[in-house]
């Protein structure tokens, strides 16, 4: 698989340092989504007919010092949403400025094979920790049941250092496209640590993307 080139950074144990590949996989967007149809009995599943099948994602690793080879937090996401069946079309990494974390998402969600983005890194609290203000200015539409959850479940595993995490999620439209229609594309921004970058994906991001992307891109 080829990724393409759409063209940050930690915290406590909820962050980490932060690969880029770059892929494209030539695939036709208006695609393999196969939206999902099939109601049920009396509109039983009416809620989740606009359920995307399979879902381009874009991962943006946010580090000042993981490189292409080493990123383990990127690497957790794609492998995660991959083993669910959907596809990664685009990795970067770019370093923990506001402009290139901006810019980039930007240019993620413009993609037409991308249905949501990813970010791992710069959700904490130190002043290069700049995801969540790059992003939160994109936003359309906040997500603020995707944090709530997700410091939720890593309460678990760190505590009561879980406050020290601003993960966040929210819709950002685009101009409609062929492959993306309404232009809306969820963005989830997850702490560096490969451990936070897992569990995100994993409880969260792969149960519920295909819905929040099909909900965002209906027209």
């Amino acid at each position: 698989m080829s990724e393409e080139p759409l063209g940050g950074r930690d915290e406590h144990e909820l962050d980490g340092d932060h690969r880029g590949h770059e892929r494209d996989e030539g695939r036709d967007h208006a695609h393999g989504h196969g939206e999902h149809h099939d109601h049920g009995e009396a509109g039983t599943h009416d809620h989740h007919r606009h359920d995307l099948e399979t879902v381009g994602a874009a991962v943006v690793t946010v580090s000042s010092t993981r490189t292409v080879d080493d990123d383990p937090a990127g690497d957790a996401v794609e492998g995660l949403l991959a083993d669910a069946g959907h596809e990664v079309v685009a990795r970067e990494v770019v370093p923990d400025d506001f402009e290139a974390v901006r810019e980039t998402v930007e240019e993620a969600v413009a993609h037409d094979a991308v249905d949501v983005v990813v970010t791992t890194g710069g959700t904490g609290i130190t002043p290069d920790d700049v995801t969540v203000e790059a992003c939160a200015l994109l936003f359309d539409k906040e997500l603020p049941g995707f944090g709530e959850l997700f410091r939720q479940l890593s309460r678990e595993e760190v505590g009561t250092r879980v406050v020290g995490t601003r993960a966040v999620a929210g819709v950002v439209s685009t101009n409609p496209t062929e492959g993306n229609p309404a232009g809306g594309v969820p963005v989830f921004c997850l702490p560096g640590s490969e451990n936070a970058a897992r569990l995100g994906t994993r409880e969260i991001i792969v149960p519920e993307a295909p819905h929040l992307a099909g909900l965002a891109r209906r027209s």
